[in-house]
């Protein structure tokens, strides 16, 4: 998974995101403009004005999901998880 951080606001990010960092490089040699940076899952997106001051980090999170060895979590609730679509 894919995380960017703008100013201290992180966003998640379906793959691919090479283009998606040509666009932020883009407006940031512009002087600056706007971006609009994907939803991880369906809707619009947001737009964020990109400028040369604006602080970026890219980020890629492993989240594990080929590690499941069968053993479940002693604190785990999977009724409580589920509730809430985790």
């Amino acid at each position: 998974m894919n995380r960017l951080t703008v100013d201290g606001r992180d966003y998640f990010l379906p793959e691919p995101v090479t283009e998606l960092r040509a666009q932020i490089l883009a407006a940031v040699q512009a002087g600056g403009g706007y971006v609009n940076i994907p939803p991880l899952r369906g809707g619009p997106g947001i737009d964020i004005l990109f400028s040369p001051g604006t602080a970026v980090a890219w980020s890629q999170i492993d989240v594990g999901g080929d590690t499941d060895s069968g053993e479940q979590d002693p604190g785990a609730h999977p009724s409580n998880d589920d509730q809430y679509g985790i």
